[in-house]
């Protein structure tokens, strides 16, 4: 059972999420059925009892279909929004890097696996040519996590 609650004033998650970069790419999937064209990072929500890093593993292992190890715990993300149905969400999620792994940095754009929504692929975005491309979350575009070390906090309001 996934992390996740109702409650009278909207909806909480618990998720994970992967950064997974080769220098300013990242690896982001999409929704194509989704109405707004946008990108976002490989993870998902945290299965009741389940810890951090292995679901991060797991979402990671579903949506590109490699096994990897956990780097380390790189951003905590508190992300308040109403989607497009007017649901308000309360969302924690916890981001993680990968040690390089050659068999990741080779996925090609449009990669798919049987994990994610219908339709879900993969795609490497170019942050510093990436002007025109809705990503989520924003924070990507202005941490290098390759190079930066310590342990990011946002905190996002829609």
């Amino acid at each position: 059972m996934d992390c996740t609650f109702k409650t009278e004033h909207g909806n909480f998650n618990y998720r994970v999420g992967v950064i997974i970069t080769n220098g300013r790419k990242i690896l982001m999937a999409r929704n194509p059925n989704e109405e707004r064209a946008f990108y976002y990072s490989v993870g998902g929500r945290v299965r009741f009892g389940e810890s951090l890093t292995k679901a991060a593993l797991r979402e990671l292992k579903e949506e590109t279909g490699i096994d990897c190890e956990i780097d380390r715990l790189a951003a905590i993300h508190e992300n308040f929004f109403t989607d497009d149905g007017g649901v308000f969400f309360h969302e924690v999620s916890c981001f993680f890097t990968v040690k390089p792994n050659d068999k990741l940095l080779q996925i090609p754009n449009g990669h798919t696996t049987d994990g994610g929504p219908c339709g879900e692929y993969l795609e490497w975005i170019n942050l510093d040519n990436s002007g025109g491309v809705t990503i989520y979350p924003d924070f990507y575009r202005i941490v290098d996590f390759e190079k930066d070390r310590e342990i990011k906090h946002f905190i996002s309001r829609e």
